[in-house]
């Protein structure tokens, strides 16, 4: 592949990567989408999931938080509320929060508000412990 893409991804506390990708697949809102070197322009909208992005023969995984990327001129923007790296993330800490927010769900009473953000907090433990599990990977393609 001779053309590459340049991805930037942001957060409010950082610049969590900066550096060419061959290919790159966000979480977008109404399904993972694939971005190649050449893609049409546009801008869309990213929901709690994990963004990989290959680089020659390795894929960094994060997990992010929701947010929106433009992608334009084979740049990719891409601004999340939070991005963690695989190696960046406690396992063992993602399970106690999965474990935490499993049980506050179930608790009786809980108004449809707080039943959304528990389920919300089950969704970024799930993702933060997926992205941890499979790390940096040497694929043949991406999963």
């Amino acid at each position: 592949m001779d053309k590459r893409l340049t991805l930037e991804l942001v957060t409010p506390e950082k610049v969590a990567w900066s550096a060419g990708a061959d290919f790159v697949v966000l979480p977008a809102l109404e399904g993972e989408m694939g971005v190649l070197p050449g893609h049409q322009s546009f801008l869309v909208g990213l929901t709690a999931g994990e963004v990989r992005i290959k680089v020659k023969d390795e894929v960094q995984r994060f997990a992010v938080s929701g947010g929106f990327a433009e992608v334009k001129d084979d740049k990719i923007a891409l601004f999340a509320e939070t991005a963690e790296m695989s190696d960046q993330i406690d396992a063992e800490r993602a399970k106690q929060a999965l474990e935490r927010a499993k049980l506050a769900s179930v608790k009786p009473g809980l108004d449809p508000l707080q039943l959304a953000e528990m389920e919300a907090a089950i969704r970024r433990a799930q993702i933060r412990l997926r992205v941890v599990r499979h790390g940096k990977t040497v694929p043949p393609h991406l999963e």
